[in-house]
């Protein structure tokens, strides 16, 4: 029968491996015993490149903390050799593992799990052909940066032209107005042509002169 030190040592691994589980966005389960050690080794890189929490558990353990959780449904793949990945990446875990899988089948996916659900492998390849946060990311990021690197552009050739961003707004601005004042030098000699149309028409016409007809009359 086991010691009280072994018993406590034992509950104190199922709880780091349950809060660990818990506090994971997915997991992936797998069978590693098909794998050389430079193959091993190889995942284990790949795994931490991405940001992905790796060790080989055992079976009991790991049952005692997926029950705690609520995964029983991963009873029946908890034998053989297992490893566990887990991270707050929700593709990370099935991606890597897959891509892997691809160019070595002695490792076996055998099931994994998805914000408190189980998934199935099935489940875990279609996960893994999604794009990753990170390429999701840089997509986004380039379609924003498309407009930001033109406005970049104009704004440091102005910059190298000797023009800053502040004086070629100004500069705008002043060759407007300058462009509006002819407009008003037009205005005045229209206005001015204007006035003396106006005093022939008010001016009164003179009255003819009548007076010689008459005196010829009277002669």
């Amino acid at each position: 029968m086991p010691s009280a030190k072994i018993l406590e040592q034992k509950k104190a691994a199922v709880a780091d491996l349950t809060e660990k589980m818990k506090g994971a966005t997915a997991g992936v389960i797998v069978d590693y015993r098909g794998l050389t050690v430079e193959e091993d080794t190889k995942l284990r890189v790949k795994l931490r490149e991405a940001g992905v929490y790796y060790k080989v558990v055992k079976n009991t353990l790991t049952r005692f903390a997926a029950n705690e959780i609520g995964f029983t449904e991963l009873d029946e793949v908890l034998n053989g050799p297992t490893a566990l990945a887990l991270s707050d990446d929700p593709i990370a875990p099935a991606k890597v593992l897959s891509d892997f899988a691809k160019e070595n089948p002695n490792l076996e996916i055998k099931a994994g799990f998805l914000d408190g659900n189980v998934i199935s492998i099935d489940e875990i390849k279609r996960l893994a052909a999604t794009p990753s946060r990170d390429t999701l990311i840089a997509k986004i990021m380039g379609s924003l940066n498309a407009p930001i690197s033109n406005l970049v552009r104009t704004l440091q050739a102005l910059v190298d032209g000797g023009v800053e961003p502040a004086e070629a707004a100004a500069g705008k601005a002043a060759s407007a107005e300058e462009a509006a004042e002819p407009a008003e030098e037009a205005a005045a000699p229209a206005e001015a042509a204007e006035a003396p149309v106006a005093e022939a028409a008010e001016a009164p016409a003179e009255e003819p002169a009548a007076a010689p007809a008459e005196e010829a009359v009277q002669e």
